[in-house]
């Protein structure tokens, strides 16, 4: 079962950084700039979990977490600048599971998100973490790729991309999927970006990059790790 989280973070730089490695990690994310946003999503579709930013253009977060609290008991953890004990100490009291001061690592957000889902009843499933097929093993936790039994080294970027395909091995991730996932929701048209990072992946990867073995293209719809 595929976990779904709605980021509430007006700092774009933030909001794309957390949409991104979490999607890597296996989460459906979806995202908000103010509350009014916020509010529209969760009439809508309700999340596992909602991580939200206290100052927002709209409004004080905690005015949120009170609206979820009144009908709802989903995990919500806090992420923001502002440190002050008795902030935190309210915002918990209001009913927030968790209060993550900035900046964090990613790391640690998991870390708090799988508490917050145990508190709750339910269980993180265990993710994909490893990927072998011939000469590729590629292994997430560790971040290591290895190629025709060499070590490989690839940049952050390309990591993401690879990790984004591992959590999908065998089936078609879209062009704007692995955009929106990798790189942000505003870069869903930014297709150049995928061809020129899945060309230096195969580079990287393939032993013949013309004729790619493991990373394949749907033509006109995305792409896909091979899983045989």
């Amino acid at each position: 079962m595929t976990l779904r989280l709605l980021v509430v973070e007006d700092d774009r730089e933030i909001r794309a950084m957390m949409q991104s490695s979490l999607a890597v990690e296996g989460f459906e994310v979806q995202t908000a700039v103010t509350l009014s946003e916020a509010r529209a999503l969760l009439q809508h579709s309700l999340p596992d979990v909602v991580v939200l930013d206290l100052g927002l253009p709209d409004g004080d977060g905690l005015e949120l977490v009170q609206h979820i609290r009144r009908q709802h008991s989903l995990p919500i953890l806090i992420v923001s600048a502002r440190h002050q004990e008795a902030q935190k100490i309210r915002l918990l009291d209001a009913g927030a599971d968790d209060y993550l001061t900035k900046p964090f690592a990613v790391g640690e957000l998991l870390a708090r998100i799988r508490v917050a889902l145990r508190h709750r009843g339910t269980a993180l499933a265990a993710a994909v973490t490893t990927h072998d097929l011939d000469d590729l093993h590629i292994d997430l936790a560790t971040r290591t790729v290895q190629a025709q039994g060499q070590l490989l080294h690839l940049t952050p970027t390309e990591f993401n991309l690879l990790a984004r395909l591992v959590r999908s091995a065998g089936r078609v991730v879209t062009h704007r999927q692995l955009l929106a996932d990798v790189w942000g929701p505003e870069y869903t048209e930014h297709t150049h970006y995928l061809r020129l990072y899945m060309g230096q992946l195969r580079a990287k990867i393939e032993r013949d990059p013309a004729e790619p073995r493991h990373l394949l293209t749907d033509t006109g719809v995305g792409y896909r790790l091979a899983i045989s």
